[in-house]
């Protein structure tokens, strides 16, 4: 029996996140989730008119077939992947798991070959095609929130479908106040960072390329960052988990890097290029309905009250640069009871302890956001 909350989020993907229209080729990318889903983003995108074409996909079998096809066998899928992303013009992934440490046991080697491989076609679906990316809530992703199953599902619907046209009055303001300014300072316990964003845009993420969204994103001049930041939010990248990761940054690089856990991979992972130690990326994060850390870089870089610099790849629309396979979000929470904080720009209090401060901003705080919520 289809839960009507499938219909609705579909609509949501289909009609707002993609804006599908008559005549489009929309690829449906489904990880692990239930066929009544795929069923109605398929029905939803007829509905708009396009045409649907869709990828089951199982993260089981795509573990085995990292870690035993050969480097032949990657470089000829990811140029069926590049091929077939060319022909579409919007993307809807929905990835689910039984396990979110599925790929814990591949080879940081095969991860990095695979990874490399299928760069073009990340580049291409990213950079030229109408996309959205989204989990889904299963019982192993209710486990990382601390919540029961069902009341996971309740708070993933009730984020997922949220009225994000909201956001839009206050990122607005937050992009005009960003592509005028120069420096950026950052502090809180633990953190003193400093740098650049002269001439770089700033992108605003209201829903239209991941769900759940709400940050506001631009990259630092590629060598200005300087000094100590320690993401206190835990994190999941390639399968390993982190926490605490402490960077210490000099001209733009990450000279040092420890935290509570497999240190060793860290900085393989920072060794994997030549950009992988530089910031491709940093945003400010205020979804209302998102306060704690999930180790879900989807739900946890847009966490109300947070900043998120990842390390790696820049964005085409938001390009300093910076080139890498890697693109790795590290969060931080500035809220008072995860120690507060301050965000400078060009010397004005920004935001402080997670709250917005200039007028203009304030329609970024959660009692703005959510007065406008759906029943």
């Amino acid at each position: 029996m289809n839960d009507p909350r499938y219909t609705q989020l579909a609509q949501v993907l289909a009609r707002f996140s993609t804006r599908l229209k008559r005549g489009d080729n929309v690829l449906i990318d489904a990880y692990d989730i239930p066929e009544e889903m795929v069923g109605a983003l398929q029905r939803a995108a007829k509905e708009c008119g396009a045409n649907a074409f869709v990828q089951l996909n199982s993260a089981r079998v795509m573990r085995q077939w990292v870690r035993e096809a050969s480097d032949k066998a990657f470089v000829a899928q990811a140029r069926v992947e590049l091929a077939r992303i060319k022909l579409m013009d919007a993307y809807i992934a929905v990835r689910g798991g039984h396990n979110i440490f599925e790929s814990s046991d591949v080879p940081a080697e095969r991860a990095k070959a695979w990874m490399k491989a299928l760069r073009p076609a990340l580049n291409w679906r990213v950079n030229k095609t109408r996309w959205v990316v989204l989990r889904w809530p299963t019982p192993a992703f209710a486990q990382l929130s601390r919540k029961s199953t069902e009341q996971f599902e309740d708070f993933f619907f009730k984020v997922c479908t949220l009225d994000y046209a909201r956001m839009i009055p206050g990122m607005r303001a937050m992009k005009a106040l960003m592509e005028k300014t120069d420096r950026v300072r950052i502090k809180a316990p633990g953190v003193d960072l400093e740098f650049s964003i002269k001439g770089m845009s700033a992108i605003p993420c209201g829903g239209q390329m991941n769900i759940p969204d709400g940050e506001i994103f631009t990259a630092p001049v590629r060598e200005s960052v300087q000094g100590v930041v320690t993401f206190n939010s835990p994190t999941i990248y390639q399968g390993a988990s982190f926490d605490k990761i402490r960077l210490v940054f000099e001209k733009g690089k990450v000279v040092e890097a420890t935290a509570q856990g497999d240190v060793k991979r860290l900085n393989a992972i920072l060794d994997s290029d030549a950009g992988a130690r530089y910031v491709g990326e940093f945003a400010l994060g205020f979804n209302p309905h998102i306060t704690e850390p999930m180790r879900d870089i989807l739900f946890d870089e847009k966490i109300a009250g947070s900043f998120h610099m990842a390390l790696g790849q820049a964005y085409e629309e938001a390009d300093n640069g910076n080139r890498s396979q890697v693109h790795w979000d590290l969060v931080s929470i500035q809220r008072p009871e995860m120690g507060g904080g301050e965000i400078y720009f060009d010397g004005k209090l920004v935001r402080k302890n997670g709250r917005f401060i200039p007028k203009a901003l304030q329609k970024l705080n959660p009692e703005y956001l959510l007065k406008g919520k759906r029943k």
